[in-house]
Formats: C-alpha cells, sequence, structure tokens
C-alpha cells in the first residue's frame, strides 16, 4: 500500500468494497493474529485454561446421570462419596482455569495493544510527507486509539472464545452421539440452519461495522480540527456552522450504529430460539425413548441440559463472529496505517549496501559524506491532485552558497525546497548530490544532514533546553546554551525565571510566536547541518530580534549549502544569488545588485515591498508624533 489520494467517503484502505462483501478476509487475520502469536506461552496457557473449562463443563452432565441412573438401579444404598468427590474435583478445575483464562487473556490483550500501537506509530514515523496530505490527524488518531483499543479485545478475548466454544460443542456432541446417537442426530440437526442464518447476517453486520468505523474516524477527525481552529471559529462567528457540521456526522453515526445494533439483535436472539427448539426436540423425542425404555431418565436429563449448553458456545461464537465482522472494519483500517508503505524509501540497491560495512569516512550507504554540489537535472514536479508545480527545474548549488528563494504565493518554492530536502521526489528530471541521483543515496542519510526552520516551528511539550537539544539529542547544555546565543535566543531564555528548565507548555503555548522561532533557529544550529533550509523563517520575529538571528547566521552559513524561502525581501540581501520562481519555472536568477538593475520580476517585488514598509513605518511615526 503507498501513499494514496485520501477520500474519505470512498476510501477503503486498500482493501476492495467487493472483497469486503464477500465476508471474513482470513489473510486480514492471520496476519492480526501473528500478534498474538508472538506470546505462544501466553496463549498456550489461555488454551490450556479454555479446554479445562470446557472439559469440566461437559463432565457435570455426564455426573448427573450416572448419579441418577445409580439412584434407580441401587436406591438408598448407593455411595455418593464418590460422585460428590469427582464433582468437587471438576468444580475446582472449573475455577482454577477461569481465573487463568481471565489472567492470561488480560495479559495477552495488553501486549497486542501494546505491539499494534506501537507498530503503527513506528510505521508512522517512516511514511512520506504525501501520506499526511490528504489524512487528517484526527483520521489517524481513531485507528491508534478505539480502532487498536476493539481489535486487541477481539484478538485476545477471540483466541479464548474460539478454542472454549469449538471444544465445549465438540465435548457435547461426542457425549451425546455416545449415549445415544438417533436422539443426538436430532438435536443437532438445527445446525445447518444455523449455518445459513450466520452467512445471511454476515455480510450486513459487515457492511453496517465499516460505515460505524468510518464515521467514527471522520466524527474524530472533526473534533480536533475544531479544536485546533477554536480562535478562528470565534473570530468569524463560525459556531453554528461547525455545530451544524459535526450534528451531521453525528446523525450518520447514529443511523449506522443503530442498524449495526438492529442486525445483531435479530441475529443473536435467532440463535436463542434455534437453541430452544434444539431443546424442546430432545424432550420429546427423548421423552418418548425413556417411555419405551430405549434409554433411562438420567440420559434424558444428560441431553436436556447438553441440548441447552450445546447452544451456549453456539451463541458465543455466533457473539463472537458478529464481533469478529465488526471488528474487520477496524482490522482494515489498522492494517491500512501498519502496512502502509512511504512513496519515498531506499531502493534494494540502496539497502543492500547499507548492510555491508564500510570504511571510516564514508556514510552509511558506502558514498563520500561530505556534500559538495547539488543539481536539479531538467525537474518537474506535481502532487497526486492537480497540475505541475515545477517545469524542467534546471539549478546547481554549490557549498558555502546562500540561495535565497522569491515569488508570488503558490509559484513552486516550497514545492522545490520539499524536493531538494526529499520530503517528495521529482515526477520528471533527476536530483543529484555529487554527481549521484540522490534516490541512489541513503534517505536517513541525507535527511539527518538537512537542518530546517519552518514559518511556523513545531515546539515541543517539555523544557526549552529539551526542544533546543532535539537538533543533537547528545548535546550539554554548554552547547545548548552556545547555539541559543548564536540564534539570539539566549537573552530572552535567561530572563525566564527557571532559565532553559522552564517549561513552554502543549506545543509551546507560553512562548510568543517569535520566540518559537528563535528556538527553532537554535535548534537547527545545534544539529550543525550540511544543508540548513530557511521557509520563511524570519516573518514571526520582530526587525529587530531579526537582525540578531542575522548576525547569529553569517557564521552558521559558511561552508554549508544554504536555501531560504523569503517573503520580507530586506532580509536577503546579501545573499549570494536569488531565484526568481513564478508558476513553476526559475524566471531569474542573481544576487541583489544585478536583479535591482535588470528591473524585472525581482524590482517590482522589491519596489512594491519597500514602497509599503516606508508608508508602514511612516504612518506609525505619524501616530507617535500625536
Amino acid at each position: 500500500m503507498s501513499d494514496t489520494y485520501f477520500d474519505d467517503e470512498n476510501y477503503n484502505d486498500g482493501f476492495s468494497e467487493d472483497s469486503f462483501q464477500e465476508g471474513i478476509k482470513l489473510v486480514l487475520w492471520k496476519r492480526l493474529f501473528g500478534y498474538a502469536l508472538r506470546y505462544r506461552l501466553d496463549v498456550g496457557l489461555l488454551m490450556i485454561c479454555a479446554l479445562a473449562v470446557a472439559t469440566a463443563e461437559v463432565a457435570f452432565p455426564l455426573i448427573t446421570r450416572s448419579v441418577i441412573d445409580a439412584v434407580g438401579s441401587e436406591g438408598a444404598g448407593i455411595d455418593l462419596g464418590f460422585y460428590a468427590a469427582l464433582y468437587f474435583g471438576f468444580c475446582l478445575l472449573l475455577g482454577v482455569a477461569v481465573g487463568g483464562f481471565f489472567w492470561f487473556g488480560g495479559k495477552l490483550r495488553n501486549h497486542v495493544s501494546h505491539d499494534i500501537r506501537r507498530d503503527g506509530f513506528e510505521n508512522l514515523q517512516n511514511l512520506s510527507f504525501s501520506y499526511f496530505d490528504f489524512r487528517p490527524v484526527g483520521w489517524l488518531m481513531a485507528r491508534m486509539t478505539s480502532d487498536c483499543e476493539r481489535l486487541s479485545n477481539i484478538l485476545a478475548w477471540g483466541i479464548l472464545d474460539l478454542v472454549w466454544s469449538i471444544t465445549m460443542m465438540l465435548g457435547i456432541a461426542g457425549a451425546m452421539l455416545y449415549m445415544d446417537v438417533k436422539l443426538a442426530l436430532v438435536v443437532l440437526s438445527v445446525i445447518p440452519v444455523l449455518v445459513w442464518m450466520s452467512l445471511v447476517f454476515q455480510k450486513r453486520i459487515l457492511g453496517s461495522a465499516r460505515e460505524v468505523r468510518k464515521t467514527n474516524s471522520r466524527i474524530t477527525g472533526s473534533y480536533n480540527e475544531s479544536i485546533m481552529g477554536v480562535q478562528t471559529s470565534k473570530a468569524f462567528v463560525k459556531e453554528a456552522e461547525n455545530l451544524n457540521d459535526f450534528g451531521g456526522l453525528t446523525d450518520k453515526m447514529y443511523g449506522a450504529s443503530f442498524m449495526n445494533a438492529l442486525q445483531a439483535a435479530l441475529y443473536l436472539p435467532l440463535v436463542l430460539i434455534l437453541g430452544s427448539l434444539a431443546s424442546g426436540l430432545a424432550l420429546v423425542f427423548g421423552g418418548l425413548e425413556v417411555v419405551w425404555g430405549a434409554i433411562t431418565a438420567g440420559t434424558l436429563i444428560a441431553f436436556l441440559t447438553y441440548a441447552r449448553h450445546f447452544f451456549d458456545p453456539i451463541e458465543e461464537l455466533a457473539h463472537w463472529f458478529a464481533e469478529l465482522q465488526m471488528a474487520q472494519a477496524s482490522a482494515e483500517r489498522i492494517m491500512s496505517l501498519v502496512m502502509a508503505e512511504s512513496a519515498i524509501q531506499d531502493s534494494q540497491a540502496v539497502r543492500q549496501r547499507m548492510a555491508v560495512t564500510y570504511r571510516p569516512g564514508l556514510a552509511i550507504d558506502g558514498y563520500d559524506n561530505a556534500i559538495n554540489t547539488i543539481e536539479f537535472r531538467d525537474v518537474s514536479f506535481a502532487y497526486d491532485v492537480g497540475g505541475r508545480i515545477l517545469n524542467n527545474i534546471n539549478l546547481s548549488i554549490h557549498q558555502g552558497e546562500n540561495i535565497a528563494i522569491v515569488g508570488s504565493t503558490g509559484g513552486g518554492k516550497s514545492s522545490l525546497v520539499s524536493l531538494l530536502c526529499r520530503f517528495y521526489e521529482p515526477s520528471a528530471g533527476r536530483i543529484l548530490i555529487d554527481g549521484i541521483d540522490y534516490r541512489e543515496r541513503s534517505l536517513h542519510w541525507l535527511q539527518s544532514n538537512l537542518g530546517i526552520v519552518l514559518q511556523s516551528s513545531h515546539i515541543f511539550g517539555g523544557s526549552v533546553a529539551e526542544n533546543i537539544r532535539y537538533g543533537d539529542l547528545s548535546a550539554s547544555m554548554a552547547q545548548i546554551e552556545e547555539a541559543a546565543n548564536r540564534a539570539g535566543a539566549s537573552e530572552f531564555i535567561e530572563s525566564m525565571e527557571h532559565g532553559y528548565l522552564t517549561h513552554v507548555g502543549e506545543g509551546g503555548s507560553s512562548l510568543s510566536a517569535g520566540q518559537k522561532q528563535l528556538i527553532s533557529f537554535a535548534r537547527a544550529i545545534l544539529a550543525d547541518p550540511k544543508i540548513l533550509v530557511m521557509d520563511e523563517a524570519t516573518s514571526s520575529v520582530d526587525t529587530v530580534t531579526e537582525q540578531y538571528i542575522q548576525q547569529g547566521m553569517a557564521e552558521l552559513l559558511k561552508n554549508r549549502i544554504s536555501v531560504v524561502i523569503a517573503h520580507r525581501l530586506s532580509t536577503i540581501r546579501n545573499a549570494d544569488r536569488i531565484l526568481v520562481i513564478e508558476k513553476g519555472e526559475i524566471i531569474e536568477s542573481g544576487n541583489h545588485a544585478e536583479l535591482m538593475r535588470a528591473e524585472g520580476r525581482y524590482y517590482k517585488l522589491y519596489t512594491q515591498q519597500s514602497l509599503a514598509e516606508f508608508a508602514q513605518q511612516s504612518e506609525l511615526w505619524q501616530q507617535h508624533t500625536e
């Protein structure tokens, strides 16, 4: 499963709707039960407990039959001590086994839940950016929470129910056939009807369950979006519209859940009706056989007991089967996440080369560790949806060179940088690092040599020091302080109550936008990357703070490739080369002086922005003097 366009209405997580309607997917469940089989000892002990419970429950009617027949033949002279001891022994076995399967079942459930969540999260870290382009956060969260919880329950307790039910049914069927073949066949005659009924219901239950899980994912996504955008909603007074949209989702969830519950409510009572029918048949035909002397009264009582209990495991299996079908919707969605393959990954040749030990000084993939030149050759790019973003880009960037990229919104600036970082790969053309196509190099090697400062860099919950140390987890406090100083962040950090140990809150909620950006700069400096990318990184800081950053960055940019996307053109005047990108093409290239003399697109952009800034400053000065 590779990264694909996400359509929540029609998306089936890589499984076709036709195959879904066919019923239980054995390949899918085989892979899922593999999570339980990682803990073979626990599974084995769980199965032993289930077998012990079934054996004890099958034995009780046989003991009762023996006692009744013995009383009938021996009268008051019967010694009940043996039967009492036997009954007590099976009661003790039943108690220990029930306690055991609750213990091992719960333990197995926790193991399975842990492993599925771990594998899902691990795979999420490896997926390319295109996977997240059309998948809301809530959509992913639903899979890792409610879907995972449901699946771990069915896997752990499903094994218990399956083993117990099958053992119980086989034991009861064997005991009935042993006592009276004809009467046993009468009782078992309802099974074909049960099988037919199960096949009729399974598609309907599975279809409605799938709709429930899909709608639940959309509701979770809506929750997340509403919380994240609460300020925007309030600013534009859109609470009523949001409530109306959310109400539509909950109505759809209610309808799907009601239909699913109705189908399950019809299915299970029908199983009980068949069980009652079987007991009635046993009573009628068994009573006649007692009258005719074909069987004893004890055998009839045992048959009635077995006929009533024979459908207990069937009822349990029916419930488990319904749960299995409903859980399959969750299973499909979980496995679509666990099994999703990144659209960008190392080729087989690269992985084989990485498996070989190379001499010191070389990268993990066997090539030279240095990055001297990056070259774009006839590079074009388009996202999964929409037309081309970049057209036939040809560009060379050398070590120590500072490249600035400017242009209109949507022109392709960020897409060019994303290709450079290999967050996406070219739709056509090649990107070479020191003459080697970067698809022949290790993805980890390239991205571990990247330092990125975005327009809105993410700040993690924790202390300031922990956020800066994210650039190099082995960094000492002295290195963290040096990086903060070079980024111009040390002044505001040291003025905080606990300095570098100050907790910034979730998402850096206690920091201003400018402070967050300074911390992200310090993080990038600490990483000491060979390639530094800044995507409008100074747009959220004031002019004074920006000057501090520029002073600190001057040293950082030495002897490394740096690419800056800038909206504020005054910040890139000292760039070695400025590229103007419009409609996916490089229309101008040169330094600030050269482009100003050319009086082209850059000249117009710079002039317009300078006039706007001058007018804004004049207005502020006038307000100040008044």
